[in-house]
């Protein structure tokens, strides 16, 4: 939008200077009009009221996030015990079964049903072996992989370079016979 112009005034005032018109003359100071402070007081009470506003919703921005970590812990709570609580209703069905009840007696206290004969497997040092001293499956020992042949050929050539010193035996100074 283009700048407003002004219309020039009909009429004896004309041309006329603000001090010719009757009006005080305004002071000039070396001709040139006079600076505005960059700092206003609206623009003092705007930053101010700007900072209040910044300073409360940082506040209030903190506390929803507090609450937000807070509600995240309590849904993790909740969901570790409702874990816990299907671990210790399956642990009950299983203990209302007849054959769990059986197997438990059978492993915890080495109880039999008449008519059949145990066996304990006895250590070396004179102990009963118990289940948990079970044998382990050679599948699931890991196998030791083989060395290159080519590292085999490098320890042989240093070995053969390097040998080992022999330290020579000191001889004995009386020999006695053995008793044994």
């Amino acid at each position: 939008m283009p700048p407003k112009r002004r219309t020039p005034q009909r009429g004896p005032s004309r041309n006329i200077r603000p001090a010719q018109r009757g009006g005080a003359a305004r002071p000039r100071s070396g001709g040139a009009a006079a600076a505005r402070p960059r700092f206003t007081n609206r623009a003092a009470i705007l930053l101010v009221v700007f900072a209040i506003l910044v300073v409360s919703y940082a506040s209030s921005m903190r506390a929803y996030l507090r609450q937000r970590e807070h509600i995240n812990e309590l849904k993790s709570q909740i969901a570790q015990a409702e874990a816990s609580i299907a671990v210790a209703k399956r642990e009950k069905r299983r203990w209302s079964d007849d054959a769990y009840i059986e197997q438990q007696a059978r492993e915890r206290f080495g109880w039999l049903l008449p008519g059949e004969t145990g066996y304990q497997v006895i250590g070396s040092d004179g102990k009963p072996l118990t289940g948990h001293d079970a044998l382990t499956d050679p599948a699931t020992i890991a196998q030791k992989k083989p060395d290159a042949w080519w590292s085999k050929v490098r320890a042989s050539l240093d070995a053969a370079d390097h040998p080992e010193k022999l330290k020579k035996p000191t001889p004995a100074t009386r020999i006695t016979p053995n008793s044994g």
